[in-house]
């Protein structure tokens, strides 16, 4: 097979264009409730948010997860070894999102909360550890489901279409 057959056929793959799309829809929407929900727009931090920032509604990372393992479970069927494995890493990440990840970023918001007072007091500069952002079980709600439905809608057109 060819490298332009390859990337074709890649492109063509409704599992792949389900589960991009689901990332690419999710930075979008998150980009739009930044629009809306902050009063202080500043056009980094819009690009920051639908580049590289972690967090905010809706989660990429549940999109992006959700699409897969859904797309596995249409085209490979939900006993296969394929869809099995795309649900327990779907799991993984899920969880991670919402918990570790969370906790973390509200552990660092404490240190740095803390660290500052101390500095204050004793007189020392204070530099602050990055706070990660996690998700919270809303966002990761949204996140799944945007993923399931672009995952459904990826299979619906492309079985009308091939």
């Amino acid at each position: 097979m060819t490298a332009a057959a390859a990337i074709r056929s890649l492109l063509l793959n409704p599992m792949f264009l389900s589960t991009v799309t689901s990332l690419c829809v999710a930075q979008v929407l998150k980009l739009v409730f930044y629009l809306f929900t902050n009063k202080n727009k500043k056009k980094w931090d819009a690009i920051e948010t639908v580049i590289w920032r972690t967090g905010g509604m809706p989660s990429s990372h549940s999109a992006v997860v959700c699409a897969l393992a859904t797309s596995a479970g249409i085209k490979h069927g939900v006993s296969s070894d394929i869809f099995v494995f795309c649900l327990v890493f779907a799991m993984v990440v899920l969880r991670d999102s919402v918990g570790v990840r969370r906790a973390a970023g509200l552990q660092a918001k404490a240190l740095n909360h803390l660290g500052k007072q101390t500095a204050k007091l004793i007189g020392l500069e204070f530099h602050s550890v990055k706070e990660i952002q996690g998700h919270t079980p809303l966002e990761i709600l949204v996140g799944s489901l945007l993923g399931i439905f672009i995952a459904i809608c990826f299979y619906c057109i492309f079985n009308r279409l091939f």
